[in-house]
């Protein structure tokens, strides 16, 4: 009742809407958007996108003067504070672009507005994940982020659409399940939903029950973050959605599902409880090590990034497992998460661009276009995490977080597949530097400046480091 009392007085102070400024843009562009497409011809639907793009351009207004002011918590339920700062930067910076690269593809199509709101709505939900600080708000935002990303991923009605569409709806609907049996256990034994009543009860509770409740509860956010074991959609989405969607449903989702998995470790649950370092450094490790090996046999370029995204999204949780227990979590996971974004969205891109699957159709794109071939190579070498791309210095980051946790094994791991990772990456870098065989279509234009943007954002990132993480 005392911690009710709380959350109840600090509601009453921060009840602004002002204060989800950003998350306002979005849902209002969106909303515009969708009023809009009902009234433009069905051929000409083109301004919806220029709103959507509007909004996001305002969330980010909007953020840069939120970034300003001292951290708060809106209706009890919000945390704005450098975390939701940079999922919101992350989110709109990643939803913008996908916007363009989606364009040229849906120009014309009956439903182009739906398909731009869809993306809003998704990112929305992304949003309000990474700033959710009590569980009824995290369900919500999981099926706000959720339930659009399925329409997109069949929005082609193509049987490869519609299969992973179908695979990806029955998975997130299967572990959504488990976290709602997560939160209602963690409800019952912790006597709240808000992260602050379960950090102050979840002690006194029973272990087996917080531990039960809090694997059950994971279900949702890894799903969401693409890790083991709700992986397993991943190649098959990134394969039979549209690359523009593939790239969507790889990069934003994980933005917010990182930020809500650091804030259960490091503001939900007392200090050891549910032994978290362990759990989730074994979940990083099975995660890094599956995406890794998997890569190495594809062929498909979109099947090679799915996995590779696997494999980040095991990097990522290294600084997860390490939340509370060093100072270097949360940088490490908020600058990983920006420059996986920005090289994700590249590597994306340049498919998009070059309109090809198998690594065959990319021998000679050094050649046949030099920008393009360039942005992937920036793109591959930072994933692998190559001086000076900005996942290199997320990748010190994280190695510093899981030495300065007292991880050494975590770190080890991660370095081992960091190595093995190289290789397959190679296997479509080295085919670049060949010669074309004259049959290749041109690339597109504004994929290939999304990439080229992409690519020199992440060597920005890694050479002005400093700044960024003085800031």
């Amino acid at each position: 009742m005392a911690g009710g009392a709380v959350v109840a007085g600090e509601a009453m102070m921060n009840e602004n809407p002002a204060d989800l400024a950003p998350e306002l843009c979005v849902l209002a562009a969106a909303v515009l958007g969708l009023v809009t497409g009902l009234f433009l011809p069905r051929a000409r639907q083109w301004p919806v996108a220029v709103i959507c793009s509007a909004g996001l351009l305002a969330g980010l207004a909007a953020t840069a003067a939120a970034a300003t002011r001292a951290d708060l918590t809106a209706f009890a339920s919000f945390e704005i504070d450098p975390v939701t700062h940079v999922t919101r930067a992350v989110v709109l910076g990643s939803a913008l672009p996908v916007i363009v690269l989606a364009a040229a593809r849906v120009r014309g199509h009956p439903r182009e507005s739906e398909h731009y709101v869809l993306i809003l709505f998704s990112a929305l939900g992304t949003l309000v994940l990474g700033a959710s600080s009590d569980l009824l708000v995290l369900v919500s935002a999981y099926l706000l982020a959720s339930i659009p990303a399925y329409a997109l991923a069949g929005f082609g009605k193509d049987p490869p659409g519609t299969e992973a569409a179908l695979k990806y709806y029955l998975m997130g609907a299967f572990l959504g399940v488990l976290m709602l049996t997560g939160v209602t256990l963690l409800y019952g034994v912790g006597r709240g939903t808000s992260f602050t009543v379960l950090r102050e009860n979840l002690g006194d509770a029973p272990a087996a029950a917080v531990a039960v409740g809090v694997v059950a509860l994971l279900a949702g956010p890894l799903f969401k973050a693409g890790a083991v074991p709700g992986h397993f959609w991943v190649p098959d989405v990134a394969e039979g959605a549209s690359p523009p969607v593939a790239a969507f449903v790889t990069t934003v989702p994980k933005i917010g599902a990182f930020a809500v998995l650091y804030r259960i470790g490091a503001a939900a649950l007392p200090p050891g409880a549910a032994g978290w370092p362990a759990l989730v450094g074994v979940v990083a490790a099975a995660t890094m090590t599956l995406g890794n090996l998997a890569a190495f046999g594809q062929d498909n370029v979109r099947r090679l990034l799915a996995y590779s995204t696997v494999g980040q999204a095991g990097y990522l949780l290294v600084p997860v497992a390490m939340a509370g227990r060093t100072e270097l979590a949360r940088p490490a996971l908020l600058y990983y998460l920006a420059a996986y974004a920005v090289t994700n969205i590249g590597a994306f891109a340049v498919v998009v661009a070059a309109g090809r699957d198998g690594l065959p159709g990319y021998t000679g794109l050094l050649r046949a276009s030099p920008p393009l071939g360039l942005s992937l190579i920036v793109c591959l070498l930072g994933f692998v995490g190559t001086p000076p791309t900005a996942v290199f210095v997320g990748k010190v980051l994280m190695f510093g977080a899981a030495l300065d946790g007292g991880s050494t094994w975590l770190a080890v791991v991660a370095a081992a597949n960091t190595v093995a990772s190289v290789f397959y990456y190679l296997r479509w870098i080295v085919p670049l530097f060949g010669r074309p065989d004259g049959n290749a279509p041109r690339p597109a234009r504004a994929p290939t400046a999304v990439a080229a943007v992409a690519a020199l954002a992440s060597i920005a990132l890694g050479v002005g480091s400093g700044i960024a993480l003085a800031a």
